[in-house]
């Protein structure tokens, strides 16, 4: 059975984010997009890709979340610029702190870390999310629709058809993972040889 092009296939997945978004949940659709594209971006949907931007996402979600509940706390202690200062403190404190993590293989995919971390922020600031402006709603809607972005990256990937001779950006990016992982060791063993 011949598979429908890339564009039909990530259309109809993007089509199902309007419903998403709807009320009474108000989940943010775009949080998707960018784990979706952030998939692509580091290298397509592979099994390992997805177990190291799925564990990452939520770390980055929570660190966000931390961030804004001690800039609640911070807001009744200090106003002007000692709140500024504070807010400045808080945030270089707990973003290294998650950066650090990336330094434990196992979560070493820091710029997935971050698509949780801008998630957040703009589910919260934005008013998304079951609750509004809600800290512990919008660490919820984040996690869960960052989830689904690398799930409809999986999807597009296996469900569409390669353009022409050219597969689509997913499979060209599998493809390539696997076949650089395959070769990569001969090529380096050839380039001292010759080089």
């Amino acid at each position: 059975m011949r598979k429908p092009p890339v564009e039909v296939v990530a259309s109809l997945l993007a089509v199902t984010t309007i419903i998403i978004s709807l009320p009474p949940y108000h989940f943010p659709p775009w949080a998707i997009f960018i784990s979706w594209a952030g998939t692509f971006a580091a290298g397509g949907p592979t099994p390992a890709m997805l177990r190291k931007i799925w564990r990452v996402m939520p770390i980055g979600s929570f660190f966000a979340f931390l961030i804004v509940l001690c800039f609640g706390v911070a807001s009744q202690h200090f106003d002007g610029t000692q709140f500024i200062i504070a807010q400045m403190v808080i945030l270089f404190c707990l973003n290294a702190s998650m950066m650090l993590l990336g330094r434990i293989p196992a979560l070493g995919f820091i710029p997935g870390m971050f698509f949780g971390f801008a998630s957040f922020f703009a589910t919260y600031f934005g008013g998304f999310g079951p609750v509004p402006h809600d800290a512990l709603s919008s660490l919820v809607a984040a996690i869960l629709m960052n989830g689904l972005g690398p799930a409809c990256a999986w999807m597009t990937a296996k469900f569409s058809a390669p353009h022409g001779h050219e597969n689509h950006p997913g499979t060209v990016a599998v493809e390539t993972s696997a076949r650089t992982a395959r070769t990569a060791p001969r090529m380096d063993g050839l380039n001292q040889h010759h080089g």
